[in-house]
């Protein structure tokens, strides 16, 4: 029987590669204690059909168009979180994080030394402990050939299950505080003061707080937006949009609160709602943004995802907003047309885009950087598209072309991408694998192990007694190190705060950088 299935893999590894996805699948939804390996599972199933048919291993361009395919993908959605993360908070998470990955690199060396473990098998070890995907493919290239793909293998489950442990444990331990979430965005019509008499409504846009913004005023006994040239009178009611504090502040500066005719009557202006999934509105400023001729519009909230956000002139429209828009019933068709309000479009994407953007990240993955002492690197098929795809990400656009993809087609391409490279990845390195471990378990084990408790426990003391930092802020953070999604997951179900995500998103790429470089220098140095 293990002959027929070993003649059969060996004869397609088209076959080998499929099978490992559908097995890796199949195991990976088995969970014991709210543990399982997910997509992870892609690749014990590909060791465990190539220690079987060794001979199954596909090309090595599939696993490279996988990675390609998955860094892409990471980059495009997160490179604004990425740029904005160098500044503010987002610059102490990540300071916090790399003081983790640091320590990590320094465990997994002295480790290794001691133990005897080969650079390459080491630099694996480190890889999959923390659950660098990215990182184990810079290590073989690095390294020359497959050998970190083991100490990957070895070291990925306790990658996944460490930190969930470390996560279960600070839980029962800590005082769980919570950064302070934005409260919820509110409405607020004012009847202007006698003082106000003659203001023109540049002026009041130019003097209302930070947070607030002026939808629509009714004058004259009729509804209308605000045009700036307008000038308004004692008694006028305006609406304002915004975060309560801010609401409460322009009150006092402009008139007293009352219900009235403002927001209740619909028949000049209403409010409509359109999902935004038109290539040409995406990646521009909303100050940019052309609206259809001979409307009258304003935009006054974005939905994105489970967030409510106060639309700015510099903020810019992604795929499946969901846009609050306040204009006059008869401009709803024009503006539907307009936004694109299709939910079926926004799993789709431009080929061109993502054809040249995976190509200036080849291409940048192939250019040489001198180290002095240690000699050159390159970022390679691991690095290259990482860091071309964020720059692109924070862009947006570049005159005709969009580089934003809808979610749903970014999560379909990168998830895809990834379970190519690990079924191709385990496949190759199968035969090896058995080997190793029947050999060097033990300390595999136990090196990968301190690897990733040192790296997750050294930051969240750090961050925990040092910075003081929020529990949803660290826990973001502590999942952003590793970089597995179900270590984030299972970090959301510990303490439910949208600020987990924030962190994670905000550190996730840097992390994968520094963790591409940290193994590209130790192995340039130490050969």
């Amino acid at each position: 029987m293990i002959d027929a299935i070993r003649q059969l893999l060996e004869q397609s590894p088209l076959l080998a590669v499929f099978a490992a996805i559908g097995l890796g699948y199949a195991i990976g939804r088995i969970s014991i204690g709210g543990f399982s390996l997910d997509i992870g599972a892609v690749l014990f199933a590909g060791l465990l059909l190539g220690a079987i048919a060794p001979k199954s291993a596909p090309p090595g361009l599939v696993s490279s168009i996988g990675l390609v395919m998955f860094l892409y993908g990471i980059g495009i959605q997160y490179g604004r979180q990425f740029f904005a993360g160098l500044r503010g908070a987002g610059l102490k998470w990540n300071v916090l994080a790399a003081a983790g990955v640091l320590v990590a690199l320094a465990v997994t060396l002295g480790l290794a030394a001691l133990a005897g473990i080969a650079p390459s098998h080491a630099m694996g070890l480190f890889a999959g402990a923390l659950t660098s995907t990215p990182t184990l493919q810079a290590a073989i290239d690095a390294a020359g050939n497959r050998d970190p793909a083991i100490g990957y293998s070895v070291a990925y489950p306790f990658g996944v299950i460490g930190p969930i442990l470390c996560l279960f444990a600070l839980s029962r331990v800590l005082a769980v505080r919570l950064a302070p979430a934005p409260p919820p965005l509110e409405t607020l019509e004012i009847v202007l003061s006698d003082d106000r008499q003659g203001l023109q409504v540049a002026d009041l846009l130019a003097s209302l707080p930070v947070g607030a913004q002026l939808v629509a005023i009714r004058q004259g006994g009729a509804n209308r937006l605000p045009a700036p040239e307008l000038r308004l009178n004692a008694g006028d009611r305006v609406l304002l949009h915004g975060q309560p504090a801010a609401l409460e502040a322009a009150r006092r500066q402009l008139g007293r609160a009352e219900r009235g005719g403002l927001s209740s009557d619909r028949a000049a202006l209403d409010i409509v709602r359109f999902f935004v999934s038109r290539a040409a509105i995406t990646g521009v400023p909303l100050a940019q943004v052309p609206m259809p001729a001979g409307t009258d519009v304003k935009i006054v909230e974005v939905r994105r995802g489970d967030s409510v956000l106060l639309p700015d002139p510099g903020m810019v429209l992604e795929y499946g907003d969901r846009v609050a828009l306040v204009a006059s019933r008869d401009a709803f068709p024009a503006l539907r047309k307009h936004f694109g309000d299709s939910i079926k479009s926004t799993t789709e994407f431009s080929y061109i885009s993502v054809g040249l953007g995976m190509s200036l990240g080849v291409l940048l993955g192939m250019i040489p950087f001198p180290i002095p002492g240690v000699g050159t690197f390159s970022l390679g098929l691991a690095g290259g598209p990482l860091i071309a795809a964020l720059v692109l990400g924070r862009f947006g656009r570049t005159g005709p072309l969009s580089w934003h993809m809808p979610l749903p087609a970014n999560l379909t391409l990168r998830t895809f991408g990834l379970t190519l490279f690990l079924a191709a990845v385990g496949l190759s390195s199968g035969a090896p694998f058995v080997d190793t471990v029947a050999s060097e378990g033990l300390p595999f084990l136990a090196t990968g192990a301190a690897i990733v408790l040192s790296a997750v426990l050294v930051a969240a003391i750090v961050g925990q007694y040092l910075l003081r930092m929020a529990t949803d802020d660290l826990f973001g953070v502590l999942s952003g190190i590793t970089g597995n999604p179900a270590i984030l997951v299972y970090a959301n179900r510990v303490v439910t705060s949208d600020r987990i995500d924030a962190a994670f998103a905000t550190i996730f790429p840097s992390m994968t950088i520094l963790k591409i470089l940290c193994v590209q220098v130790a192995l340039g140095a130490l050969k």
